[in-house]
């Protein structure tokens, strides 16, 4: 009998590290930052990070992200399912010359971004940069100061397929040469789907270009006060236009074929081309 109990109190002497270092490399399925947090903290809500950088490799894959107060967080990469939500206050995102959230991820990761407020101080490349990943949703967000020469507020350029949600967001003073507010450009015409919902586009070097044949669907939303062209499709895609404001682009309204459900407003372009009729209208 005294041999088992000694057998047995080794063993749990043994296993003792392991069992109280497990919860140190868990992952939380949700993790906090704040603009007092600190990266070495565990993420939680009394013990926040400062950073997404710092909190994103302590989340768990198709976890979350939320912001206990106002602060400055940081760019970040992104290489898994991951929601990042703010809405308790400016959630600011601020770069110079470089990318502020650029998505990096798998063919089944789908990210979405809520509340961000994106500056690049006149210098930034992209606000945010989809490289790959399953989908992306960009939800009341303010994307604005990306000048570079080609700087983008959205650069969207899937290497496989891949869709975009971009709502209640708005894209603003981005682009200098080129560039400008959100542009379509995958790999191949056929793997990106984009939606632009209640999309406020405005003062940019170009609005909305699709570049390789994309489709995107623009509803409800505003392409106004491009210093060169309110909405391009130089592929082989779609673009369709519904309810929608087009307006004071000084490059002129469109380039290239635009379909339109014909209930959009355009003028004061220069030209102020009109959209092509979308075939069958309503149905």
């Amino acid at each position: 009998m005294m041999r088992h109990l000694a057998f047995l109190t080794l063993a749990i002497g043994l296993f003792l590290p392991f069992l109280a270092s497990a919860p140190a490399h868990a992952q939380a399925t949700r993790t906090w930052v704040s603009g007092v947090g600190d990266d070495a903290n565990p993420c939680s809500r009394t013990a926040p990070c400062k950073t997404f950088a710092g909190a994103i490799s302590k989340t768990a894959a198709a976890g979350e992200i939320n912001c206990i107060d106002p602060g400055g967080f940081g760019a970040v990469t992104i290489t898994k399912s991951i929601t990042i939500s703010c809405e308790s206050g400016t959630a600011g995102v601020l770069v110079s010359g470089t990318n502020a959230i650029i998505v990096n991820a798998g063919a089944n990761d789908f990210i979405y971004l809520k509340g961000l407020d994106f500056e690049g101080l006149g210098t930034g490349l992209s606000g945010i940069k989809f490289i790959a990943g399953g989908g992306l949703v960009v939800d009341s967000c303010v994307i604005r100061g990306f000048g570079s020469a080609s700087g983008l507020g959205i650069e969207f350029v899937p290497t496989g397929n891949a869709s975009l949600m971009v709502t209640n967001t708005v894209v603003i003073h981005n682009g200098a040469a080129n560039g400008g507010g959100i542009k379509v450009a995958p790999v191949s015409p056929a793997l990106a789907h984009a939606v632009l919902s209640r999309v406020t586009i405005d003062r940019n070097t170009n609005g909305v270009a699709d570049l390789t044949g994309g489709n995107i669907q623009i509803y409800e939303s505003t392409i106004t006060n491009s210093t060169q062209v309110g909405i391009i499709n130089a592929g082989s895609g779609n673009i369709r236009v519904g309810r929608s404001v087009i307006a004071s682009n000084a490059g002129g309204s469109i380039s290239g074929t635009v379909l339109s459900y014909g209930d959009n407003q355009v003028n004061d372009n220069t030209p102020d081309t009109a959209p092509t009729a979308v075939p069958g209208g309503y149905k």
